[in-house]
């Protein structure tokens, strides 16, 4: 792609996130969730003309516009607070990132015509035309299905570049990873193994000004992999019963060597905004030493572990429906397995 920027800035955008739970219908979900695209489009607006017109990438938090699951059963929140894969929300942030110039990352709850009967937690960045360039589906969730449980099927669909895919931008190669997926090293490295520069990390976690594994897998993401990583928390979660501030502040920005290079508190804020030096990042990535990590990786060592190793099993729910109790049956079943064969 032509006109590749060697440097520009992101922001990884703290808003507070508006459950949709105690909606009565899907009619009073949807106008809520429009309510939030208004405030975003507003906010991203100040943001962009405090912080500059060269921020070319905004990276909101996790499931930003519904908030999560509370006991809902898969079917009635797929029709509450489930996206339709070209519906009117990505239609309207779409707009925003049209009329700003941007790369707008989230994540949301989407459908898929191809599993009518499930949901997918799904990361999506969309482009200054307006498009969606990127879509990944959360591959490890506690509560929500995941390609790898109609793994067969949803390899048929969309293949291995679908489950790991990498957007290559003017701005980089991005990719996104959700939430506690920063403490999975094999789902980043697939994805820098496909090229990623930038991840885009939106999450909703309990933050605290001790270091938590989730921060402290996002520094060792970042320099196992020599790529940046955005990750953008939300300001509390307002309308369920968990205290709204329970997940709420420590955005922040992280470059390619692990460097912290801006964090914000708690609360609303644009604060978690830093340069990306795509030039850097590159010339580090070819410097021949001992600190280029990712140019040492010697996979062929670790291969056939993988391949014979068998945790939480594929396709539990390929041609069964299931309630919310499947997903802790299925892993305490694992668990006691793996206790049987000595490895836990």
């Amino acid at each position: 792609m032509t006109n590749n920027l060697d440097s520009y800035r992101a922001l990884a955008l703290q808003v507070t996130c508006h459950a949709v739970n105690q909606a009565s219908d899907r009619t009073e979900a949807r106008a809520l969730m429009q309510n939030t695209i208004n405030r975003l489009s507003q906010q991203i607006a100040a943001s962009l003309a405090f912080i500059g017109f060269d921020c070319k990438l905004i990276v909101l938090p996790e499931y930003f516009l519904t908030g999560f699951p509370l006991g809902e059963s898969l079917a009635v929140w797929a029709d509450k607070a489930c996206l339709e894969m070209h519906g009117a929300e990505y239609e309207a942030l779409g707009k925003i990132a049209q009329k700003h110039r941007i790369f707008l990352a989230g994540n949301a709850y989407e459908l898929d015509p191809n599993f009518p009967e499930l949901y997918f937690q799904t990361c999506f960045v969309i482009d200054p035309s307006g498009n969606i360039v990127l879509r990944y589906r959360r591959l490890n969730s506690m509560f929500a299905p995941t390609p790898h449980d109609v793994w067969d099927k949803y390899l048929d669909c969309y293949g291995l570049e679908g489950v790991f895919p990498v957007a290559k931008t003017e701005i980089g190669n991005l990719a996104a990873l959700a939430s506690e997926e920063i403490l999975y090293p094999e789902v980043a490295r697939c994805l820098a193994m496909r090229g990623a520069e930038i991840f885009l990390h939106s999450t909703s976690e309990i933050y605290s000004k001790n270091l938590t594994p989730k921060d402290a897998a996002k520094i060792t993401r970042a320099v196992e992999n020599t790529a940046y990583i955005v990750s953008a928390n939300t300001a509390g979660i307002a309308n369920i019963p968990i205290p709204i501030s329970s997940a709420d502040g420590g955005s922040k920005i992280i470059d390619h060597r692990g460097i912290v290079l801006t964090e914000t508190t708690t609360g609303e804020s644009m604060a978690a905004f830093a340069e990306i030096d795509l030039a850097a990042l590159k010339r580090d990535r070819k410097r021949p030493g001992l600190n280029n990590i990712l140019s040492r990786q010697r996979f062929e060592l670790y291969a056939q572990s993988y391949l014979k190793s068998q945790f939480y099993p594929p396709n539990t729910m390929l041609n069964t429906e299931v309630d919310r109790k499947h997903f802790l049956q299925t892993q305490q079943a694992t668990i006691e397995r793996l206790a049987q064969l000595g490895i836990i």
